[in-house]
């Protein structure tokens, strides 16, 4: 009896295992896209229980000299609005994220205190750029558009947009002009709002969702003007483009494509003039020019008009050998006539991509304390570029974070590691400029990956608008390659901005994603994926305060004035798959100094927010 017993509990296990296994395939045919996403959060909450508390430590350069400071008319002065405001992704559109508040400095800054959280009750990777313009406070998520205030974090509008669920939910904010915000969306459209109300003006089509394609970039607005292109250069057939439309009608005025246009391209505007053709790509046959996507955001000079564009990385990322060439203008900053369209010239800083080492960031625009007009761009290969706009000629060439094994070829019969990975270096956020100190700061990734490369059949196979990684491993987890379990970090380097030689750099525990901001109060605020927001001090790089205001810190950090006192507002909660992080909905979160918070303000945060766990 006892045997017939424990069959028949065999049985009925088993009978009870292949039903859930039948249940489980029925519930990923229908929702595929929300189980794997499920799946992986799932997978980061157990990989974040117990992660450590942040620490920064701080190097000085005993071999730094310092130079002279930038003069006191320097681009900054010239471009930015007033100083209450950050108006745009990066504050200004030449991109030095310098904000001129003094209030919060090293004497004050120990009283620094969270003075309201907004919540977006979303899971999501929230790399939202936020902007403070005309009293409010804007964000974006993969489908909604928000207004708060800025000293009560009270919400003035929200406004969502029915879209298709997506394995990847970054938006990484909106651009304004003329009363109106202007955004991307995951299904390849540009949407424009009304900025009182939210309500939605104009949509407009740039992106192929066949071929992979989304908008994932924050756009900058100027002269009625909105500029933006598309993402998705990592999907086959997908190719990089940018584009001007029409700020009150959304009509293109000008398209460009980033790789060689071929037959079949749809032209989906005026075409900007281009030297481009397909000579520097030796693609071979089944093998489609693909990459050179755009995905962050952009610089603008506003004196000569010109658009600069950093490009993503060729695809299949990790198999070279298909596409032979220097593959223009991928991993490079292009440079445009903004009203036109027409290239000016480009400037390609990774030669040889096989890492997936994206131009990815946009590069800032400077005029340093020795007197040269600088280009400056971080991107994912590790390290940091001065470029003198003189001559376009590169002064120096940085290292801004670990570089290990980056020469070793990849092979489709075993697995080369290398450092920064396909997730290292400067992500989405660009370098910043201090120009009372004439330094460049910049926030970067210590994270390497493993990859195996997949054979010509494997990349042959894969069908339009597929994942065209070129990596052979099976594990779903993978995709990118195999990112390090055991070990990450962050950086923030202080560089001078006319030799290139490194001041100060602060080690962090965790990656270094979010926007770097410095500020005339002689402080730095820097925010890692574990949600530690730090303020160092501006010369030395020493930690002056220090918190875990939240979860992931993945999007900008902002300086501007509210209720008649300075305010840092930050972006936390990178809930997505690719990054082992706290598993939190999105947050933004407010600060201002002990006695600048209003009653109002303090009652709206213990009342509405509570804890920011």
């Amino acid at each position: 009896m006892k045997t017939r017993n424990l069959t028949i509990g065999a049985l009925t296990a088993i009978a009870l295992v292949a039903a859930g296994a039948i249940a489980g395939r029925v519930v990923y045919r229908t929702y595929p896209i929300q189980v794997q996403v499920s799946v992986a959060l799932a997978r980061n909450y157990i990989r974040s229980l117990g992660a450590p508390p942040g620490t920064a430590t701080t190097e000085l350069n005993p071999d730094y000299k310092a130079g002279a400071a930038a003069p006191l008319l320097s681009t900054v002065a010239a471009t930015s609005d007033a100083g209450d405001e950050w108006p745009s992704y990066n504050r200004t559109l030449t991109s030095e994220r310098y904000s001129p508040l003094t209030e919060i400095n090293p004497e004050t800054v120990g009283g620094l205190k969270v003075q309201c959280v907004y919540d977006t009750q979303q899971y999501t990777s929230f790399e939202t750029g936020l902007i403070m313009v005309n009293g409010a406070l804007i964000g974006t998520t993969l489908t909604d558009i928000f207004s708060i205030n800025p000293a009560t974090c009270a919400e003035n509008w929200r406004t969502r947009e029915e879209l298709p669920p997506s394995i990847l939910t970054a938006m990484r904010g909106a651009a304004y002009l003329d009363g109106m915000l202007f955004r991307g969306s995951g299904n390849g459209y540009v949407l424009a709002y009304d900025f009182k109300t939210g309500k939605r003006l104009w949509r407009t089509l740039i992106g192929d969702e066949h071929k992979g394609e989304f908008v994932a970039a924050a756009p900058i607005a100027w002269r009625g003007l909105v500029f933006i292109g598309n993402a998705g250069g990592d999907a086959k057939g997908g190719k990089g483009r940018v584009y001007a439309l029409d700020a009150k009608t959304g009509k293109i005025v000008w398209e460009f494509y980033l790789v060689p246009r071929t037959e079949g391209d749809l032209v989906r505007g005026p075409q900007g003039l281009s030297p481009l053709d397909r000579s520097t790509w030796g693609n071979r046959d089944h093998f489609p020019i693909s990459g050179g996507a755009t995905w962050t955001s952009y610089t603008l000079d506003p004196v000569a008009g010109e658009l600069y564009v950093p490009v993503g990385n060729p695809s299949p990322a990790y198999a070279i050998s298909v596409r032979e060439g220097e593959d223009l203008y991928t991993d490079s900053v292009v440079v445009l006539d903004a009203k036109t369209g027409a290239y000016k010239r480009h400037f390609k800083l990774v030669r040889r991509d096989w890492h997936d080492w994206d131009v990815a960031s946009a590069p800032a625009l400077i005029h340093t304390g020795g007197g040269k007009n600088l280009l400056a761009a971080a991107p994912k290969d590790g390290h940091l570029y001065g470029i003198d706009l003189a001559d376009n000629k590169i002064v120096y060439r940085t290292p801004v974070t670990r570089i290990e094994n980056t020469e070793e070829p990849f092979a489709s019969d075993k697995a080369v590691r290398f450092c920064p990975g396909a997730a290292g270096g400067s992500e989405w956020n660009g370098p910043a400029y201090d120009p009372d100190r004439n330094l460049v700061i910049t926030g970067e990734v210590d994270w390497c990956t493993t990859v195996q490369r997949s054979s010509d059949k494997q990349l042959q196979d894969v069908p339009t608008g597929g994942p065209w990684f070129g990596n052979a491993m099976r594990n779903p987890f993978h995709l990118f390659g195999r990112q390090d379990g055991s070990f990450w970090g962050g950086w923030a380097y202080a560089v001078d901005a006319d030799t290139g030689v490194w001041k100060w750099r602060m080690r962090s525990n965790y990656p270094i994603v979010g926007g770097v901001t410095p500020t005339a109060g002689g402080v730095v605020f820097v925010g890692d994926v574990g949600g530690n927001l730090y303020a160092l001090d501006a010369s030395s790089g020493e930690k002056l305060w220090g918190q875990k205001v939240g979860g992931g810190i993945g999007g900008g950090i902002i300086a501007y004035s509210a209720q008649g006192h300075e305010k840092v507002a930050v972006t936390t909660g990178l809930t997505g798959v690719a990054w082992p992080t706290e598993v939190v909905t999105g947050k933004i979160v407010v600060l201002g100094l002990d006695d600048s918070a209003s009653p109002e303000a303090r009652r709206d945060s213990d009342a509405q927010h509570g804890s920011l766990q």
